[in-house]
């Protein structure tokens, strides 16, 4: 295990062979088509450079990032394939676009004006860029019905490539029906294009469910972001598909005492302890992540969350604060510096990000992105 500086007693630990293994199995899937991995947000709470070496490992040839800054560090690491940016930065930051070679997403024509003229003072035109087409996310990128305009525009300036043409999947993970009208609407424009004479080298649509579910919509490259850290978007989602959840979040225990039955433990004592407990303070709380609504208001207990200690389930003692948390271990035995795992396997048990997000009425992506900086990462697996 690699650990960073100064580690504190609370970390996100990242398997890397995981990450790997993920990939690997995610790429035989879509072969022929390539993989792009998506790294964006800190490679999604994992750590972006060890995970994107990671997948490289395992067979992605594309990475992928939402801002500029986020390819810098990759750049800045040694990292030399492929990656795409999946929106368009502020114009002034195409100059940085071509500074580090990345595969710049157009939607309007003033960034791929943007990208031309940054081009063509690096003296690197003509330069590739990849139109985005909006088929029913609605987020970004040009609608169909006027896409085939700004298409013709970047394959008539001599300064830019039409290099692919991409959307991305609204509901791939629970409606097929509209999943269909998205692929069909994409390669109908795909043909609308090339009609007209300008070639299209690559298409591409596919999300982690696209990859899984769907291989008429493998095209010529996906992109994958949840699949490689081992996540579904959804409990059906690609299980034919063996992934293994890369994170784990641990901690120890920093302090333990016995307190009386009816001691009411921390902020705004909401609950009181139902008989003499062994009462554990393990230091995380929700400035790193460890969400407050786990454990506030006498509502949730007894069935208050849990953690793992010892290979047992134990649940909460009250209220999260920001930089720990109490648990209740009854009368069991416990140490000083016994490990605490809130996310992940511990012995026969293990805490999921799925049972997070369904506490927390949200989903997995959002539970492993929220455990912040404050929490170091370690790494096993790969290197060495």
């Amino acid at each position: 295990m690699r650990d960073t500086p100064d580690m504190r007693p609370s970390w996100v630990e990242v398997n890397l062979d995981a990450i790997r293994a993920n990939t690997s199995a995610i790429a035989k899937v879509v072969a022929p088509a390539d993989l792009c991995a998506v790294v964006k947000a800190d490679g999604y709470g994992h750590g972006d450079i060890p995970v994107a070496e990671a997948a490289l490992a395992g067979g992605a040839t594309w990475l992928a990032v939402a801002l500029v800054e986020e390819a810098a560090r990759l750049r800045d690491a040694g990292i030399t394939v492929p990656i795409l940016l999946l929106s368009e930065p502020a114009l002034p930051d195409a100059d940085d676009v071509v500074r580090l070679e990345l595969t710049a997403t157009v939607y309007r024509q003033s960034f791929a004006t943007a990208i031309a003229e940054a081009a063509d003072r690096a003296g690197r035109a003509p330069y590739p860029v990849h139109l985005k087409i909006d088929t029913g996310m609605h987020r970004v990128g040009v609608l169909v019905g006027e896409a085939l305009t700004l298409a013709r525009s970047i394959a008539g300036d001599g300064r830019l490539e039409l290099a692919a043409v991409w959307s991305h999947f609204a509901v791939s993970d629970e409606n097929a029906m509209f999943t269909d009208e998205q692929l069909r609407s994409l390669v109908s424009f795909r043909d609308q294009v090339e009609a007209t004479g300008v070639d299209v080298p690559m298409l591409h649509i596919a999300n982690t469910a696209g990859a899984l579910e769907y291989p008429e919509s493998h095209l010529d490259l996906v992109r994958v972001g949840l699949g490689i850290y081992g996540l579904r978007p959804g409990p059906t989602v690609g299980t034919a598909v063996h992934l293994e959840p890369a994170m784990r979040v641990v901690s120890q225990v920093s302090y333990h005492r016995t307190l009386p039955g009816g001691a009411r433990p921390s902020y705004g004592r909401v609950r009181p302890l139902a008989r003499n407990s062994t009462l554990a303070t393990v230091p995380i709380g929700y400035a790193d992540g460890f969400a407050r609504r786990l454990g506030s208001g006498p509502e949730s207990w007894p069935d208050g969350w849990e953690v793992l200690i010892n290979g047992t389930r134990y649940p909460l003692a009250g209220n999260v604060t920001m930089d720990q948390i109490v648990i209740d271990l009854g009368m069991d035995p416990v140490r000083d510096g016994d490990e605490v795992v809130m996310l992940g396997r511990q012995g026969r048990h293990e805490i999921t990000a799925e049972n997070w997000a369904e506490r927390l009425d949200t989903i997995n992506y959002e539970i492993v992105c929220d455990f912040g900086p404050r929490l170091p990462r370690r790494y096993i697996g790969l290197p060495g």
